[in-house]
């Protein structure tokens, strides 16, 4: 498949297969993910991989989560069980975590360039017909999740990728060509 095709091909897959992606393929793809655009060459990014029996760390914080939101008892059970649920579906997450630098403007181009290797990963990951969705939901900043995954202070949790074999794929949302989007500024003052 080449670049184009697999630009307009990948989607954010949300249903996927039991089987897990090995630790080895994951690792490779991120190996090569790493060759992003970053001014200064901090490379701030590091991988937290969680699968197997390690999902029941973060699904039970979850579950923990969306209880404490909901004050009819029986409602919150009910929710944080389909949250525990929807969790343990993942096969494989890699959280991206990034130190987050003292100087702002550094801090952000850290996390531009973290998240084109986030990026990368999607596109190298569809061409071996893995299937992942983004996540960055408020449990990313929940201090039970970041204890649980070794997330320090001074580092933060860019994203939660969801990665597994896709059981379903989502057709394609359409998109606004960039021809509609284009300023062309081409006369002095």
């Amino acid at each position: 498949m080449n670049l184009a095709e697999l630009l307009k091909e990948r989607r954010s897959v949300h249903r996927f297969q039991s089987r897990e992606v090995p630790v080895e393929l994951v690792t490779e793809l991120l190996d090569t993910a790493v060759w992003v655009p970053n001014h200064k060459m901090t490379q701030p990014w590091r991988f937290v991989i969680v699968r197997g029996e390690g999902r029941k760390r973060i699904a039970e914080i979850s579950r923990n989560n969306v209880g404490k939101r909901e004050r009819d008892p029986e409602k919150a059970k009910e929710l944080g069980q389909k949250f525990y649920d929807k969790f343990m579906a993942v096969p494989t997450f890699v959280v991206v975590v990034m130190k987050e630098n003292p100087s702002i403007s550094v801090r952000e181009e850290d996390y531009a360039s973290t998240s084109c290797l986030i990026h990368n990963f999607s596109l190298l990951a569809w061409e071996q017909g893995i299937g992942l969705v983004w996540e960055s939901y408020p449990l990313l900043s929940d201090h039970a999740f970041r204890e649980a995954l070794g997330i320090e202070p001074g580092e933060r949790a860019i994203g939660s990728l969801h990665v597994g074999y896709p059981e379903q794929i989502p057709n394609a949302q359409p998109r606004i060509p960039a021809a509609e989007r284009i300023t062309v500024i081409d006369q002095a003052l």
